[in-house]
Formats: structure tokens, sequence, C-alpha cells
């Protein structure tokens, strides 16, 4: 889909502005970054770059669109004419998707034309900022849930359909291993996974019917919903009808579902239940508004769960719902030179840090142990016993892609190994430790002698 047009319309009267000022061909650089971790976490997870690529590559103005900014009457002809042929011929690097990331480290850095970067700005953001939300979710979920199932459940409760499919994407690098959207399982090839439902039951005069004739069509991968009416009465119903079936001998993949009520409370009891009728290998399966934080505790107080079904406080990351990463410019180049650009702000934490940079991140015995941020063209320190590492890859050169885009599996198996270099106590739910993120002496004096220059003029 041609997406051109997602953008703000600022956008499109600033690139208006430096058209018509002969400004359009100024090369410029900006970067994106976030400023805090949702829900108060040490880490966040890099997720979107792959939808980043496939609108960068398809970028271009239809004749519909065209049709549509002449009729707003703001543009003239000349710059019209100028937008029909733009397509991206800057470069772009970025960090790989599945990183595990921290505060105001440069993610991507945009090299372009200034209104080719210009008009990249909202597309990138908004993907980054709801991948990266519902990644880091998911990651932290992954990281309480050990060696439990994790099941994404939560396209009906997604704000709107783009949210839910590339929602179970961002899940399933997050550490998900399946998803029930259908739609996502056939766009990116993510196992899919759907059960028993409570209207299934509620169309049959009995419970027990229900569980007898949902097995005669999933004879070898069964999970029965039990609390539609009463747990106690489903769980004595569907320990009758596994046993009907000899599961705990013939069958490799069989559980129940649990939607409703205390389920520490009630996954003791149907665990108690089923082992006393020799069922064993029977699964228990929980859903029910589940977060990193109520898992957890479950798993603290010992909750016989195997799997947990997830939907909407991870689809919509409902106990932090806002990622926040921003696209500042922070240098241009005129005649070969790259001259630093600086925002100052009277909230400090929001005056950006200038420069075209790098970013390098520092390995101890297999641990990432702090990362660095350098300028673009400054050597790097080397430290004993530690290995250093650019997170920079070149994604587009001259406007061509340069960069291979990876399987989602891969990506998925790149974010577990990197979140399985971070110390423990980064991945603490609660007062996790702060990771190091510093910045070299060049950068620092950069930005203080850009800000003493800007304060001679104020």
């Amino acid at each position: 889909m041609n997406s051109s047009l997602l953008c703000d319309f600022y956008e499109l009267s600033m690139a208006y502005a430096y058209f018509k000022q002969n400004m359009h061909r100024q090369i410029v650089y900006f970067e994106v970054f976030f400023r805090k971790a949702p829900d108060n976490a040490s880490y966040a997870v890099f997720c979107g770059l792959e939808q980043i690529i496939e609108h960068i590559n398809n970028f271009s103005f239809s004749k519909s669109d065209m049709d549509f900014l002449k009729n707003t009457q703001k543009f003239d002809n000349e710059f019209l004419n100028y937008l029909s042929t733009l397509r991206f011929s800057g470069d772009i690097l970025s960090v790989k998707e599945g990183e595990c990331i921290f505060t105001n480290e440069t993610l991507m850095i945009i090299k372009a034309p200034i209104i080719e970067a210009l008009l990249l700005e909202t597309f990138t953001l908004l993907t980054l900022n709801h991948q990266c939300l519902i990644a880091t979710k998911a990651s932290r979920i992954a990281q309480v849930a050990k060696e439990k199932l994790l099941l994404e459940f939560g396209s009906r409760r997604a704000h709107g359909d783009s949210a839910a499919l590339n929602g179970a994407r961002a899940a399933f690098i997050g550490g998900f291993h399946a998803s029930a959207c259908t739609l996502a399982g056939k766009k990116f090839n993510i196992p899919i996974s759907g059960t028993m439902s409570h209207a299934w039951i509620q169309m049959f005069d009995d419970e027990l019917s229900a569980f007898r004739t949902y097995c005669q069509t999933y004879k070898d991968n069964i999970s029965l919903l039990i609390d539609t009416y009463d747990y106690k009465r489903g769980i004595e119903n569907a320990i009758l009808v596994f046993n009907e079936l000899n599961a705990e001998n013939t069958m490799q993949n069989y559980s129940i579902r649990i939607d409703s009520g205390n389920l520490l409370k009630i996954s003791k009891f149907i665990r108690k239940k089923l082992d006393l009728a020799g069922l064993k290998k029977c699964k228990i399966v929980a859903s029910n508004a589940l977060d990193e934080f109520i898992i957890e505790k479950l798993l603290k107080n010992k909750a016989p769960i195997d799997a947990f079904g997830i939907g909407e406080k991870l689809i919509t990351s409902a106990s932090s719902p806002i990622f926040g990463a921003v696209y500042k410019l922070v240098a241009i180049e005129k005649n070969g030179e790259i001259i630093p650009k600086i925002k100052i702000s009277a909230s400090s934490n929001k005056t950006t840090l200038p420069h075209f940079k790098k970013l390098i991140r520092y390995y101890k015995n297999d641990k990432a142990n702090f990362d660095i941020l350098y300028a673009h063209d400054e050597n790097i320190k080397n430290y004993q016993d530690f290995i250093a590492k650019n997170l920079h890859e070149s994604i587009f050169k001259n406007g061509k892609l340069v960069y291979k885009v990876p399987s989602l599996k891969n990506i998925q198996d790149y974010h577990k190994k990197n979140i399985a270099n971070l110390d423990i106590k980064l991945k603490k739910l609660q007062n996790p430790s702060i990771y190091k993120v510093k910045i070299s002496k060049k950068l620092q004096n950069l930005q203080k002698k850009y800000l003493e220059k800007i304060n001679l003029f104020l």
C-alpha cells in the first residue's frame, strides 16, 4: 500500500517553504531516540524497521495524491511537479530489530535532502512508537514467564487492524510463541493458535455434550474451556471426556483453559483434580486480562499454569501505553562539512545532543556492560577485556536498500540472544538497575559549546 501521504501536514507545508527558498537540496541529518522506557523499565526493544523499509521502498506520490494536494490550493504547480517525481535518495543507519535499546541512544540516522528526511518523520515515529512499545511489553512478559508458552490474543482489543497485525508481529519478536491473529499468521508466518469458545458450549444442551462433540473434530489437539458455567463442574466433565478418550495414553497435546476468576486458586484446584484422575500430561492454559505483573505474582505463588493467553494488556501496553520516540535534526552538511545543530529547551532533558553519531556497545564475558555515543568521526576507546560492537547497520545508501531483511524468526532469535546478554538486575519488573549510556567527551564539549553560542543571542 502506498502510504506516502501518511505524514503530518506541517511536513508538506515546511517542504513547500524549503522548496520556495531553494533549500530543498540541503543535506540534513535527523536521528531517532527515546527518552523513557515504558513501565519504568531499564530497556526497550527496537522493532518496526522492516515496515519502515517497505514504506521507503514504496515512497512516491500517486496521481490521486497529487490531485488531492492540488485541491488543497496550498501549493503551486512547480512544487507539485517536484513532489510527483520525488523518491528517497539518502542514507539510513539503524540498530537491528530485536536489539535491546536504552534511553537517549541514537537508534536511527536519516541523512537525506531536507524534504525527503522531513516527509519520513511521521511514518517512522508511528511505526517505532507502536512496535517498540508492544515488543518491549512482550519481552518483559517473556522474562517472567520463562519456559511457559505465550499466546498473543490481542486482536479484538487492538486499536485498529494495523495495530492488531503489527502488534502480533512485535509480540512474536519480543518472545511470544504464537498468535490468535490469522492474518498475522499469513502475512508474517507467525504460528497461529485458537481454542474453544464459550459460545460453542452455549450452543449445546449441556457442557458434556459440547466437550464430546468438540473432541470428535479435534482428536489429537484438544483444549477444553471449562468456565462457561462453573469451573468445578467443568473440570469434572473435562476429566470424564479425557478418560473416555484414554488421553493419557493416546494423546500428546491436550489441555484445559480457564478464562476467569482467581487463577491461582482455580489452577491449583484443577491441577490437583487432573493429577488425581491420572491426567498428569494435561496442560493448563490461563487467560483473563493478564500482564507481566500478574504472571510474575502467579508464578511466585507456584500457580501450576503451563501457558498464558495474553490480550488487551499486551496489545495496548495498558499499564504504560506511550513509547515516545522522537525525530530530531542534529546536523546539516555544507560543502562536504558536517555542521552540528542543537535544539534547546526549558526542560533540560529535551535539549538535544548535536552531531552525527555512532553507537558502540561494550561487552565483557558475553554480557553488555555499557554503551558510548561518539561523534561519527571520533576514534572509539578500547577497554581491556571488553569487546566493542558498532550497533548501527547501513540500511539505505544513496536511496538503495543495502540491508538484507532477516526473517521474523531470526529477529526473534536475535532478541533472545540480546536479552540474555543483559544483567538479570536490568530485567527486574520493579526498580531495575540502570544501564550506563555514556557520552564521549567530544560530544559533551560540543553540546556545551553550542549551548554557550546560542545563549549569546538570547
